[in-house]
């Protein structure tokens, strides 16, 4: 169990950091940015939560993914590998996987893009989409320097995935989405 008693701490006064291992780095290092970001894109999912109506099911299901970034923000803090570190895993990949089919399968295909927006929570699902992707860059560029589970790489890509389906579940199931129309504004 995680205890904090101390919030300000003033070790980051300087502009340094510790990650997970009590290394000592810079707050714009990589890694942080990386881990930084899954924490904003979890904080979007947030927003989701509190958009989503009376959609119990997208709100248990969104808790669980809150929850498993936080599992990736601690992958993310401890570089290196071991058993003894908590890690992303693939079942939290599969997972994703599995319910986005189900949530899909009650869906229209699209035979347009579509534009972000619609409800407030397919609006809100689509910026969590958009801040996903930007931690997968990040945690992308991270893995093309130092040794990153793989499986972060796909959680990230999955989630962004879900988020988008999500998005269209929350527009009454696409039905309510907002289709981009080329060149309409010439």
């Amino acid at each position: 169990m995680v205890r904090i008693d101390v919030i300000t701490t003033r070790g980051g006064d300087g502009g340094e950091t510790s990650l997970g291992d009590g290394t000592r780095v810079r707050k714009d290092a990589l890694r942080v940015e990386a881990y930084g970001t899954v924490d904003e894109a979890n904080c979007a999912i947030g927003l989701v939560r509190l958009h989503s109506g009376q959609d119990a099911q997208a709100d248990a299901m969104l808790e669980r993914i809150q929850n498993d970034l936080f599992d990736l923000g601690a992958d993310l803090c401890v570089p290196g590998s071991g058993a003894d570190r908590l890690r992303v895993s693939e079942g939290q990949c599969l997972r994703l996987e599995v319910e986005m089919a189900e949530m899909n399968a009650a869906i229209a295909p699209l035979n347009s893009f579509i534009l972000p927006g619609g409800s407030p929570g397919a609006a809100h699902a689509h910026l969590a989409r958009t801040i996903t992707r930007r931690a997968e860059r990040l945690v992308v560029a991270l893995a093309g320097q130092e040794e990153v589970n793989p499986d972060a790489v796909r959680y990230l890509n999955r989630l962004s995935d879900y988020l988008f389906v999500l998005g269209r579940r929350l527009n009454d199931n696409g039905r309510s989405d907002v289709k981009w129309v080329p060149g309409a504004s010439r």
